[in-house]
């Protein structure tokens, strides 16, 4: 899920979709409206799953996508070779996720049991830190 919003109004540290793709804004540049244009903002951005650089230049009164990102808690339940078994500890169900960055959580804190930290954004999952 993600909901509209102008671009004059995002912020550096934000989220936004860009090609469909969850990002973190990293840099925006605006500039000034000239004499037969309207101000036009830069936004330079990290996909959250991927770690690849994107940028576009769009009006700043023209909307763009922001990802609505669920901050959940949850403690590993099994380590597959494919990836990571976890449960929510709200409402106890079951979600697998792909193994996270190394430099995000060493895979020697992901053991069953650890609590953790993970965002739900559109319907992916993403292992943010091990408590």
């Amino acid at each position: 899920m993600s909901k509209p919003v102008d671009v004059g109004e995002l912020r550096v540290g934000g989220y936004m979709l860009i090609e469909g793709e969850p990002c973190r804004i990293v840099d925006i540049a605006k500039s000034k409206p000239g004499k037969h244009g309207s101000a036009k903002a830069r936004i330079v951005a990290i996909g959250v799953f991927d770690n690849q650089k994107r940028q576009f230049v769009k009006p700043v009164d023209l909307g763009a996508e922001v990802p609505i990102i669920d901050k959940r808690t949850g403690q590993v339940f099994a380590v597959n070779p494919t990836g990571i078994q976890i449960m929510d500890l709200e409402t106890y169900e079951y979600l697998d996720a792909p193994f996270p960055n190394e430099e995000d959580v060493p895979k020697e804190k992901l053991t069953p049991g650890t609590e953790i930290e993970y965002w739900k954004i559109l319907g992916r999952v993403k292992i943010v830190r091990a408590k």
